[in-house]
């Protein structure tokens, strides 16, 4: 037996009893006569002493011992007598008897503690070693607890979990799909799904009312941000729904999720904001609500004051920043550097600070007025001591800058606490987007979004206008989620069809397995699909999702660690069909 306990197991209950316990060598420290050893396994660490009157060969096996050694180790339970508070052994170590070294470890080229010394491409590489560290350890365990939470509301709510498959036939709208060559059909070749999007429809017009998967998906895009090419999702699926079913649906899960993770109990529905309205509010449609500070539209308040870069501007927008006022001219002069960043756009920014007694210092002085300044105030809902910022050009550009000052404001004052949660669902997207370089309409989220009914007359006159049945679930300013109603009639997935720019042969030859199932008695469905790996991350506190992912692709899309992708043979070519160009 290589062990009777493991290395968090054992208390002061166990004191006297004899025990074996197996693991690695965090560390081994000769003192004297005596050595001590702190055993590590996924479960905890224990401490082992070597005495001085111990048997030869147990002391040889100790002075042997290097970091990361796998041993076995049987000894007696006893009583610390300098106990350890920080872990959950600290009142008991074991007197060994003997010490059998079950693999020898060459020296880890980073330290495995809870800090390390090692950069991120190094820990990448030797990512089995960086497993064994505790925070890595952590996030291991919090997504198992994650996923056992979701299967278990989703199966007491009657979903069932159905795989679907991951060789499946390439569809180019949307990103970029990874395509795998078929050797049995020659020249032909599958694609790994981005979501399971087609085949959860499929199973709704199959009866199977209410699905679930926790699937890996596929997208061969740019890493830019946190992202990965294989992520997971927890991908839902509800018939006979309207969007309210599922939203309440979902928002239970959430919460279930919350009280069985965290301990954290919600006890009030989740706030709904239209897209229309994040947008004009926040800047961006994954609004952060832990904190206030919206974005005001105050174009009419100061245009026509001779100032020629706001006159001239499209839109002007402001923030306040609540107590700000006293911001030096070089902690504004850094904001100014800030919002002037190529990733942000803005080509400058205006300052008013509210100061004592009504008064106003500005950067613009000499084209407005106190009262004219006032009067912005009061549209900011800026009060004394207040920093309000104001920046101009095109509406989109501006607005997305604003949201990124904001955001920047957000953290400096310290209002995006991690420990904090601020969910809520943003509604009512655009059904479709104009692309000016293809002179084309995109679907904002795929072309199985259904229109909100009331639009359905836009369709056909003002296809830009209409709004789509669907929803995102945000987080703290993170998207986690999206989803929507889907389209059930034929003739309406024909007509979206239509508006993409697609010929009937070609939504024939791309979807017609989807469009001919819809001919057999469709029910109208909807559903959603969360970034599983980015849930985990927010309720462990941290920003990246590669810490919660056992295995990760680095920012270039590869493993480091198995070196891949790499070259394959040719002979594997020739069976293929394929020559490289």
């Amino acid at each position: 037996m290589y062990r009777t306990h493991t290395c968090g197991d054992l208390r002061l209950e166990n004191v006297d009893q004899i025990i074996t316990l197996s693991g690695w060598v965090q560390k081994a420290r000769s003192l004297g006569a005596m050595t001590f050893i702190d055993l590590r396994d996924r479960y905890g660490i224990t401490q082992v002493v070597v005495e001085e009157g111990s048997a030869d060969l147990v002391k040889e096996a100790a002075a042997a011992l290097g970091r990361e050694y796998v041993i076995t180790v049987s000894g007696k339970v006893v009583e610390r007598q300098s106990k350890n508070s920080k872990i959950a052994t600290g009142d008991i170590e074991i007197i060994a008897t003997d010490i059998t070294i079950l693999s020898k470890s060459d020296t880890p080229p980073f330290t495995i503690e809870e800090n390390s010394d090692g950069g991120d491409e190094l820990r990448m590489k030797y990512r089995y070693l960086d497993l064994r560290r505790p925070p890595l350890k952590r996030n291991m365990i919090l997504r198992h607890k994650m996923a056992q939470a979701v299967r278990n509301y989703l199966d007491s709510q009657n979903f069932l979990e159905i795989e679907t498959p991951y060789l499946i036939k390439s569809t180019p709208e949307g990103a970029r799909d990874f395509i795998v060559p078929s050797r049995m059909n020659t020249g032909e070749f599958y694609a790994l799904p981005q979501s399971p999007q087609t085949f959860k429809q499929l199973l709704m017009v199959s009866g199977y009312d209410r699905y679930f998967q926790i699937v890996r998906c596929f997208r061969d895009e740019d890493l830019r941000a946190d992202r990965q090419p294989e992520f997971t999702q927890i991908d839902c699926e509800m018939a006979f729904v309207e969007r309210e079913d599922v939203l309440s649906t979902f928002e239970g899960m959430i919460k279930s999720m919350f009280k069985t993770i965290m301990g954290v109990e919600i006890d009030y529905q989740f706030p709904r904001m239209s897209w229309q309205d994040a947008m004009a509010y926040y800047g961006n449609d994954k609004p952060d609500i832990r904190f206030e500070m919206k974005i005001n539209d105050v174009t009419d308040v100061v245009k026509g004051s001779d100032f020629p870069i706001f006159d001239s501007a499209e839109y002007i927008g402001a923030i306040a920043a609540e107590g700000c006022a006293a911001y030096t001219r070089k902690q504004i002069d850094a904001l100014t550097a800030f919002v002037k960043r190529p990733q942000v756009g803005a080509t400058g920014m205006v300052y008013v600070k509210c100061e004592a007694g009504g008064q106003y210092k500005s950067s613009v002085d000499k084209f407005y007025s106190a009262e004219q300044l006032a009067d912005l105030a009061a549209k900011c809902g800026a009060k004394e001591g207040d920093l309000i910022l104001l920046l101009c050009g095109d509406r989109k550009k501006t607005l997305s800058a604003l949201s990124a000052l904001r955001l920047e404001m957000g953290d400096i004052l310290g209002l995006r606490d991690n420990s904090k949660f601020a969910p809520l669902w943003v509604v009512d997207f655009p059904l479709l987007e104009w692309d000016e370089e293809t002179e084309r309409f995109y679907a904002m989220h795929h072309p199985f979004t259904s229109p909100v009914k009331e639009d359905l007359e836009l369709f056909s006159t003002d296809p830009g206008k209409v709004r789509a049945d669907a929803y995102d679930f945000i987080l703290n300013g993170t998207e986690v989620g999206g989803g929507s109603i889907r389209i059930h009639e034929a003739e309406l997935q024909e007509r979206m069809f239509e508006v993409l720019g697609f010929t009937p042969e070609q939504a024939q030859e791309q979807f017609g397995f989807i469009i001919n199932a819809f001919k057999f008695g469709a029910p109208p469905h909807g559903g959603i699909a969360f970034g599983f790996d980015r849930f985990c991350s927010l309720f462990g506190g941290t920003e990246t999702i590669r810490d919660y992912i056992a295995f990760p692709k680095n920012n270039s899309g590869r493993d480091v660690m198995i070196d891949s992708p790499s070259p394959v043979v040719e002979e594997q070519l020739k069976e293929l069909g394929i020559s490289l160009r």
